[in-house]
């Protein structure tokens, strides 16, 4: 268990450092040098000229690479924090620390002050979701998944596969024709500003309610198939013809089987509602952590950019993490060396 777990925390880096080698590369030799990208079409050449020297631009990539990464784990210091550059940036944390991702050109605010805060909100986002897609989805697919041909299985496989149909854009519009134009019910954005007509709750319902459409069919599907598959073994079969009670076969047998090819499937959610909400965000106006990568990436803020993909690679390779140890509970009959 150790040792497996040393290698995957070993891949782990690997990934993360492959992954963000290749974002450094589009960043660095998308149009416009960094200097000019950092600050702004407004800016004097001359004031581009001296941080492209500060920066040390024309040095070769893995160099400049490496330097970032060196600024990151705070092994040096910052050099947009140069005073020479008159920049007026200023991280409270100082300018050398673990963590450092620099400064945002958006926002004119360090990276720090800005992704931690837009994370937690799409974090309390996708919790809620999570939490609903989660049971919902074991619970209508494990049912079909015991009745393969009947009335709730048919309706599962046509509910699922229209609502995974429709795009997330769709069904928000949708939703916010009837319970926002029509109905007065709800509110039309999800700002997280309380206001003396809606307070928070509310604001998440429209958001929530188009993430758990637009996933709960393809979860409870993949969890339908494995459990149509576990039903059919010659071991469920054995078990009931001895005579043990349906609900004892169901729950000690059929189900630990059946989630073990579906858990991989469920844990992926978990990196689409973090880092894959952009469009929900964006209609309901969430200031959360696609809105602000999707506001970044059209801005050009380079920093920014940087920073919400090494956020995103580590959420990914840790639920993959999770995935593979939680195969070894399923399973006890895979064994990891």
């Amino acid at each position: 268990m150790t040792v497996f777990i040393a290698k995957r925390l070993g891949f782990m880096i690997v990934t993360m450092v492959a992954a963000s080698f290749i974002v450094f590369f589009v960043m660095e030799f998308s149009p416009g040098n960094v200097a000019s990208k950092t600050l702004g079409p407004y800016a004097s050449q001359e004031s581009k000229d001296l941080l492209f020297e500060k920066l040390q631009l024309d040095d070769t990539l893995p160099v400049r690479y490496g330097r970032w990464i060196s600024v990151l784990t705070g092994i040096i210091e910052d050099p947009l924090a140069d005073p020479e550059l008159k920049l007026g940036f200023d991280d409270p944390r100082g300018h050398q620390y673990f963590g450092n991702f620099g400064y945002s050109s958006l926002y004119k605010e360090p990276v720090n002050d800005i992704i931690w805060g837009k994370l937690y909100n799409t974090a309390i986002l996708a919790g809620v979701a999570f939490a609903i897609i989660l049971p919902v989805s074991m619970i209508f697919g494990v049912l079909s998944g015991m009745r393969e041909g009947s009335l709730l299985d048919r309706g599962l496989s046509i509910t699922g596969i229209t609502l995974t149909s429709i795009p997330e854009f769709a069904s928000a519009v949708f939703l916010m024709v009837i319970f926002v134009v029509k109905l007065e019910l709800l509110p039309g954005t999800s700002t997280l500003e309380v206001t003396p007509e809606w307070g928070l709750a509310s604001q998440f319902v429209l958001p929530v309610t188009v993430l758990v459409l637009y996933d709960f069919g393809y979860v409870a599907r993949m969890v339908r198939g494995s459990m149509v598959e576990v039903m059919t073994k010659h071991y469920i079969r054995t078990a009931i013809l001895k005579g043990l009670p349906y609900r004892t076969v169901i729950l000690r047998h059929a189900l630990r089987n059946a989630m073990i090819a579906p858990f991989t499937v469920i844990l992926l959610q978990i990196n689409w509602l973090i880092t894959g909400v952009v469009v929900t965000e964006v209609v309901f106006a969430y200031p959360g952590f696609g809105r602000m990568l999707l506001e970044a990436a059209l801005f050009g803020d380079i920093a920014l950019i940087e920073a919400a993909t090494v956020v995103a690679l580590v959420v990914a390779v840790t639920t993959q993490l999770i995935g593979d140890i939680g195969y070894m509970f399923l399973n006890p009959r895979i064994r990891f060396t």
